[in-house]
């Protein structure tokens, strides 16, 4: 297991984090689950307020007998409207995990302006969550965000964050901004979700295996993000103790992509380019006046007409309408042609008739995100 100093935190963490939010079939699964990665060598364990019963199993890892001293601990609460919110949810995730400091803390979901806003204005949660560190209740803080790109930028431009967790893969590159911005003041970089969000790698399309071949994506992704210095660890968030075993492949591998790597990558770029009509995911088409997330829309039809990600794609498409601000944006059957945004593609694309496309290929119900 590699390890890399997580910014100015100046911790070393595990280049994979172990994401504690879908080990909640029982306490004993739980608990095993974090003795297996704590075994494997991952020193970086990340829950949330809102993941729950996690915090309370994490809490019972340790009373299981996990070494608390051994493992960094991160856990999120969303933005409160006053400090007294925030104080007195800190002390119940302290109380819950049974530790008496949290390693990071993650202001989550800075996914608004106002989010942002409520965070930092005077007498607000941030002053709360600073007198904790004050007080060793808290070491570093950092955020989590689902916002969009110009938000991040303004969130970590604050100076009052020593880390970010973020959305960044190889088929989503739109944080590639933040990631640099985050480079330069010396922050931590926690990529979210690598496996699931960035295209359910789990279960890839015959597709997706042949083009990542002799590697599987799994590895492909990590290896893409890994081989970049300025990204610190990758959320793993396995189930049980059985699903850390594809990811150990690369748990170690941290230089340069070899000669082989660089060419699978070259490969997937090369699909991209075959995609008919394919987004480039310029984003001049915001704002849409139907409040459609048409780039993101787009996004998920170039997977699947270009990588046969079908499921991936219908899985994030149907989400839309149903998850807030942790995925904005309206269907594309919302599309009233008006033509607002033709004029505004570069590459002149016809969007109304790709977001009707785009509806009728993905669209198969309502579903909501993991945690409401």
């Amino acid at each position: 297991m590699l390890y890399r100093r997580f910014g100015k935190t100046d911790l070393r963490l595990s280049v994979f984090t172990f994401g504690a939010m879908r080990y909640l079939d029982s306490k004993e699964n739980a608990v095993n689950t974090v003795k297996e990665a704590v075994r494997l060598g991952i020193n970086h364990l990340e829950t949330a307020r809102g993941y729950g019963e996690s915090e309370k199993f994490l809490g019972a890892a340790f009373r299981a007998g996990v070494p608390r001293d051994k493992v960094y601990v991160t856990t999120k609460i969303p933005p409160t409207p006053d400090g007294e919110t925030m104080r007195r949810q800190i002390e119940e995730s302290l109380s819950r995990m049974g530790i008496d400091r949290i390693d990071i803390f993650d202001l989550h979901g800075i996914n608004t302006r106002e989010h942002l806003e409520l965070s930092v204005r005077k007498n607000g949660c941030l002053e709360a969550i600073r007198r904790a560190v004050a007080e060793g209740l808290i070491g570093h803080l950092g955020f989590s965000t689902h916002g969009p790109l110009p938000l991040i930028l303004d969130t970590i431009a604050t100076g009052e964050f020593e880390s970010v967790n973020l959305h960044y893969y190889y088929f989503n590159q739109r944080n590639a901004p933040a990631i640099e911005l985050a480079h330069r003041l010396d922050m931590g970089v926690f990529i979210i979700s690598p496996t699931d969000k960035g295209g359910q790698l789990f279960k890839p399309p015959a597709r997706l295996v042949e083009l990542c071949a002799p590697y599987t994506p799994i590895a492909v992704n990590h290896r893409f993000l890994l081989c970049d210095p300025r990204v610190h660890t990758l959320s793993l968030g396995a189930a049980n103790p059985a699903e850390f075993a594809p990811h150990l492949v690369v748990a170690d591998m941290g230089g340069p992509l070899s000669e082989a790597e660089a060419a699978i990558i070259a490969r997937l770029d090369r699909q991209f380019r075959e995609i008919p009509s394919a987004c480039e995911q310029c984003y001049q088409c915001l704002p849409c006046p139907e409040a459609i997330h048409i780039p993101e829309v787009l996004r998920l039809r170039n997977l699947a007409v270009g990588f046969e990600m079908d499921d991936f794609a219908r899985y994030r498409y149907n989400m839309f309408g149903n998850a807030g601000h942790w995925f904005p944006g309206t269907k594309a059957n919302g599309c009233t042609e008006c033509g607002d945004c033709l004029p505004r593609c570069p590459v002149g694309l016809d969007i109304p008739a790709l977001l009707g496309q785009t509806h009728q290929m993905l669209h198969q119900g309502e579903r909501k995100r993991l945690w409401g």
